[in-house]
């Protein structure tokens, strides 16, 4: 039988909601969520609470939101819990060594990713961009340095060649939750032992800027179409079209199919960003390699619909997007 632990939970996002709602399940006592500040959200900019948040006060959990964990005050709180565990997950502040010596048995983490490679904030992004086959979650036992602590548990899941960001964060985070608590249990009663990472295929997964999300047409088709997946649901692949801003949530790369022309009959010469087909349904566009058939888009300033009833409202055929 599985202890009861006395767990201090830290997460914000919404992918950290499945683990705090396993570990609650789990019969353990949650004496604590730590989550970010309530922030001005939305255009009136009124302070808007965390999904973690949320759920917690639903669950008539204690929810504690410092702006950091370095003063004194963080410190003697969070050791008045008495945890025996600290669980991580998107928390967004970093734990010093202070907080992270403070539980009994210490500080897990789930971390998007296997585990050294894709250390750092946007994993899951920054897999699909690379055009990673396979993914998974680490949960790790947490140490001072950037996602470099020794792993408990792993488990992997293929990427889909139609994942997006969106798709693979939620798979994730289920996924997330059950390996969490599995190795919460086996943990605590000694049947799992840390792991230290190896050395080998460190990669590092920097932070996702908005400037990312501008579409190159020189590139091939293959990456613009990685970029459609991995900015979808945010910040969401982007062109010019007019001076205006064009969103493409949903795009597919066709390769040329010998000399002179595409897949679609197009002009496998066309000047990357040129729309070459624009008709029955089909928006296709020429790109350093190949071409990219546009499937869902959004003008700035209307919904996203898909490729059909954008061409119905919008004469885009011979047009120079970028």
């Amino acid at each position: 039988m599985t202890p009861r632990l006395r767990i201090v939970f830290a997460g914000t996002p919404e992918f950290s909601v499945p683990a705090l709602e396993a570990l609650h399940a789990a019969g353990h006592e949650i004496v604590a969520v730590y989550s970010q500040p309530d922030r001005p959200a939305g255009r009136g900019r009124t302070l808007g609470t965390g999904p973690v948040k949320r759920r917690a006060l639903e669950l008539g959990l204690r929810v504690e939101q410092p702006v950091t964990l370095r003063a004194e005050e963080a410190t003697t709180t969070l050791q008045s819990f008495a945890a025996d565990l600290m669980v991580v997950v998107a928390y967004g502040l970093i734990l010093p060594q202070a907080v992270l010596d403070l539980p009994r048995r210490g500080c897990l983490n789930i971390h998007a990713s296997l585990l050294p490679r894709w250390r750092g904030a946007a994993p899951i992004q920054r897999a699909i961009l690379a055009g990673d086959a396979r993914t998974g979650i680490t949960i790790m036992k947490m140490d001072a340095g950037l996602d470099t602590g020794p792993t408990l548990l792993v488990r992997e899941t293929g990427i889909g060649p139609d994942e997006t960001a969106g798709s693979l964060h939620d798979r994730l985070a289920a996924l997330g939750a059950e390996a969490l608590v599995e190795s919460v249990a086996g943990w605590s009663d000694g049947r799992i032992a840390p792991v230290a990472q190896p050395a080998e295929g460190v990669t590092y997964a920097a932070k996702i800027r908005k400037e990312e999300a501008l579409i190159d047409w020189s590139k091939p088709a293959v990456d613009i179409a990685r970029q459609v997946r991995a900015f979808n649901p945010w910040p969401v692949a982007e062109t010019r079209w007019l001076g205006r801003q064009l969103r493409v949530w949903e795009a597919v790369p066709l390769a040329a199919t010998g000399p002179g022309q595409g897949s679609d009959g197009g002009d496998a010469q066309a000047a990357p960003g040129r729309v070459i087909e624009a008709g029955q349904g089909r928006l296709v566009v020429a790109t350093g390699e190949g071409f990219l058939d546009l499937r869902r888009l959004q003008l700035a300033g209307r919904n996203a619909m898909p490729a059909a009833e954008f061409l119905n409202a919008n004469p885009i055929a011979g047009a120079g997007l970028g």
